[in-house]
């Protein structure tokens, strides 16, 4: 039976492993999944311990995504541009090979939604992790992509570093005026601060898809703020958080899992 866990800190309101235990029930894998609280200062002791002791892989959250980026013997190519590990593999010789599936977990559930599409308009606020995560495969695919910050260096530096790669620009949120985008992102933590973004109203029609990276039990401060300026689709990360653990569960077994029970389930849990 595989040994798999989930580091982080916090980490005992973390989903994955009643997520990674569905996925097996619906392949037929045996596996054991376990949610460990590494202490900040001995994170990469735990990490080692874990894999020394026979661990087979392991997710990786908050705080530790950029520890785990230089921790790791190997990267695949879409961890090495964004600087930060999500999941680790241990190959056959023992090397730990770090991937990010944070990206392309929202990009499968933005298009199962059917939120975006080749060429589409998106606004991302925010320009920490979140966000550094996301933007290759939504590049990759086409999108246009506008970033806003509170702190514009910030949103300024991360387009700079991603420009060769698509078209990105980024602007300050006060000059972010006009009704043009047909996506709006959502990468800041106003779901833990429970503050708003501060961009225009303007910016919210009916036309437009909002998506908040946080989910919660109803809706995020940022969602409710959409919905009362007109918009009427919005989806919050819950989707994307169940769409990197798939592209995880592959890169550990070669096998794909059906996303739609196991995120229904999920649902049905916040809701009850």
């Amino acid at each position: 039976m595989g040994m798999f866990a989930v580091f982080g800190n916090p980490i005992q309101h973390s989903k994955s492993p009643s997520i990674h235990q569905m996925f097996a029930k619906q392949t037929g894998i045996e596996l054991e999944y376990q949610k460990i609280l590494a202490p900040v200062e001995d994170f990469e002791m735990h990490l080692t311990d874990f894999f020394e002791k026979g661990g087979e892989g392991a997710n990786i959250t908050l705080p530790f995504k950029e520890r785990a980026f230089k921790f790791v013997s190997e990267l695949t190519d879409r961890a090495q541009i964004c600087g930060a590990v999500n999941t680790i593999r241990k190959l056959d010789n023992h090397r730990l090979l770090g991937d990010n599936t944070d990206g392309v977990g929202l990009l499968l559930d933005l298009q199962r939604l059917g939120f975006v599409s080749p060429s589409c308009k998106i606004l991302i606020i925010g320009a920490g992790g979140a966000t550094r995560g996301a933007l290759l495969p939504l590049l990759e695919y086409g999108c246009d992509i506008t970033l806003t910050n509170r702190t514009f260096e910030k949103a300024e530096s991360l387009a700079h570093q991603f420009s060769s790669l698509g078209k990105i620009q980024s602007k300050p949120m006060e000059q972010v005026i006009s009704a043009e985008f047909d996506l709006i992102i959502n990468g800041t933590s106003s779901g833990v601060t429970g503050d708003i973004p501060k961009i225009s109203h303007n910016l919210f029609s009916a036309q437009v898809a909002c998506y908040d990276m946080f989910y919660q039990r109803g809706l995020t401060p940022f969602l409710l703020f959409a919905k009362q300026n007109q918009v009427t689709k919005l989806a919050d990360g819950l989707g994307m958080l169940v769409g990197q653990a798939a592209f995880a569960f592959k890169l550990w077994h070669g096998i794909t899992p059906d996303i739609d029970p196991v995120l229904k389930a999920l649902q049905k849990e916040l809701e009850s």
